[in-house]
């Protein structure tokens, strides 16, 4: 599928994308799951991190909830988004685990309440690992239109800029096509993860 398209076009996609994961049954779903923590348990980056960004699946995305319990397992430290209250389309990371007192944000998605919990700036998390609703070999990715996570970690691209954390797409195979245009806003990931394959661009 080629997407080198207007706006309107990468909308188009974008729901058609959406549509395409949501119609996975749930059976497809937990296979899925299982088959992205084999892919991801053996990563190097992975397997240093101790501080982990992840995200709990929403509108079909894929579920990274067993991978949630592997790294409670080892020992890692796991985050959640948390939608900036103040500065707009950013976010902020609050720890996570069984017992944290969740609400829902604007959006309907379960995230910690923050009066519960101190933050982790971006810059100090270890591994991000991201949603997105499509992908390229090459990393491009198409998010929700948001901007949330290119905002927050806009911050890598700066000159002098400290190293800041590997980034990694999560997504369902399905969600691959073969090229996405990339935007001078859009940040460069490490790499994307399926349920059947690795696509590493910048090796750590």
């Amino acid at each position: 599928m080629d997407t080198h398209q207007q706006p309107d076009t990468r909308q188009q996609l974008r729901q058609q994308m959406r549509r395409a994961r949501r119609a996975l049954s749930a059976q497809q779903h937990a296979s899925a799951a299982h088959n992205l923590l084999g892919n991801i348990a053996t990563l190097p980056a992975f397997i240093r991190a101790r501080h982990i960004a992840i995200y709990l699946p929403a509108d079909g995305e894929i579920d990274p909830r067993p991978l949630l319990e592997r790294c409670w397992a080892m020992g890692k430290k796991t985050y959640l988004p948390v939608l900036h209250p103040v500065r707009h389309n950013r976010l902020w990371f609050a720890p996570y685990d069984r017992h944290t007192p969740m609400t829902r944000n604007g959006y309907g998605i379960e995230e910690p309440r923050l009066d519960k919990a101190p933050r982790r700036p971006a810059w100090a998390l270890d591994m991000v690992l991201l949603p997105l609703v499509a992908f390229d070999a090459s990393g491009a990715r198409m998010g929700m239109g948001g901007g949330y996570y290119d905002r927050t970690f806009a911050f890598t691209q700066q000159e002098k800029a400290l190293h800041g954390p590997t980034l990694i797409g999560l997504a369902h195979e399905l969600q691959k096509v073969d090229t996405l245009p990339i935007e001078s806003w859009d940040i460069p990931l490490t790499g994307i993860l399926t349920d059947q394959q690795r696509y590493m661009l910048n090796q750590r």
